[in-house]
């Protein structure tokens, strides 16, 4: 069973980088039998998801926030990293990891409960 979890700092600063981590348990992270999303949703607002790999290896970005996310993978700790540069108040959001999502419907198999980041000076 796949069990997601995220940690990160709750606040950042305008103009730094916001860093998250997703621990997965149950399966590595490595294995290409899942794919593995970040998602966050900002006050009031919908779901949106802000990056992902793919089964197939390619990871992909919102195209919005394409230049300043980046997402790497550390296999010796099974854990899914999420790097948002230049964070503005905008970026303040609920962000969660997730694992097999259908991104048109922002439906997905496993999700973590979330981390709240506040980007405020």
């Amino acid at each position: 069973q796949v069990q997601l979890q995220e940690s990160g700092p709750g606040l950042v600063k305008p103009s730094q980088t916001l860093s998250l981590t997703c621990t997965v348990s149950g399966v590595s992270v490595a294995t290409s039998s899942h794919a593995w999303t970040w998602i966050r949703q900002p006050p009031g607002k919908g779901l949106e998801w802000v990056g992902y790999r793919a089964k197939s290896g390619n990871t992909y970005y919102r195209p919005t926030l394409k230049s300043r996310t980046s997402i790497d993978w550390d296999t010796s700790k099974n854990q899914f990293n999420l790097r948002l540069n230049s964070v503005t108040p905008e970026d303040t959001a609920v962000y969660y990891c997730a694992s097999d999502c259908t991104i048109a419907t922002m439906t997905c198999a496993t999700w973590g409960p979330g981390t709240n980041v506040t980007v405020s000076s």
